[in-house]
């Protein structure tokens, strides 16, 4: 992956989002041989000059001010995640440090994911592999043992395995585009790691779904979500999720922990499942 690619692409395509009418400027009619504004009209909005933000957008950044990049997220009008992604990506990246042996959940972590009884709960690696999981996630999102480790990402969950497909159902979409998204971000979050920047290439190539999505460049960072499943053993599950970042452990970025509302039937469906 090409970092003077993605800050190209990235600012192309929130460029190509916005129209004159949304930032305040006269559209003089005729056809516009690019979608969204003109490079000179975000310049003008950011208050650079069309030279140097078409060198930004070619991905030429050098010693780019952090005052420009503020300038330029504004006239494109960057969200908080956005703006934060086109910082990161705009520098040189620093060099990353890998975790020795690849991750490992720590004992205590491992002791807290078994703790969960009525709470599905994963713990996450920086390119969303599965290190560590509880017995009652696996009970709702498949068999997490059972598949090669190299296949054991959320990302390969969602986009090669027709199981999960299937359990989000119409909701897929939704969810796939979310994981995208939050993938971007960590890979802003963590620009130099191999196996993360060789896990999107390789999504991308086995997956016609992921790279469509990709070449979107979404980025949000996953919070708060909710899921409506359909499980082939318990039926109908709505359950909530929270990502508990965790940014001094070197082995996973977070905990994945998943909740259902109290006296629900899906309470009672996870209670069901992790009863059995």
């Amino acid at each position: 992956m090409d970092d003077r690619a993605e800050l190209s692409g990235f600012l192309r395509s929130r460029r190509a989002r916005l129209r004159p009418e949304d930032v305040g400027l006269r559209d003089y009619g005729g056809a516009r041989r690019v979608a969204g504004l003109r490079r000179e009209e975000l310049a003008r909005l950011a208050g650079v000059s069309v030279a140097h933000y078409t060198r930004l957008e070619q991905g030429r950044a050098g010693s780019v001010s952090d005052e420009i990049l503020d300038a330029v997220g504004a006239a494109l009008r960057l969200d908080a995640d956005e703006r934060s992604y086109l910082h990161r990506i705009a520098r040189r990246p620093r060099p990353c440090a890998v975790p020795e042996g690849g991750p490992e959940v720590p004992p205590g972590l491992r002791h807290l994911l078994r703790s969960f009884e009525m709470t599905p709960a994963l713990a996450i690696g920086r390119h969303t592999q599965i290190v560590g999981w509880n017995r009652l996630a696996a009970a709702v999102f498949g068999d997490f043992a059972a598949l090669p480790a190299p296949r054991r990402t959320l990302t390969h969950l969602l986009f090669a395995e027709p199981y999960l497909r299937e359990l989000h159902e119409a909701d897929w979409e939704r969810t796939a585009r979310e994981h995208v998204a939050h993938l971007r971000v960590l890979l802003g979050r963590f620009r130099g790691d191999p196996a993360l920047t060789a896990h999107v290439d390789g999504m991308r190539e086995l997956s016609p779904d992921f790279a469509r999505m990709w070449a979107e460049h979404s980025v949000a960072q996953v919070r708060s979500r909710s899921y409506r499943l359909h499980h082939p053993v318990v039926g109908r599950l709505t359950l909530h999720g929270e990502r508990v970042a965790l940014p001094d452990e070197p082995s996973c970025v977070g905990l994945d922990l998943f909740a259902a509302e109290p006296d629900s039937p899906s309470e009672r469906a996870l209670r069901e499942l992790a009863n059995r």
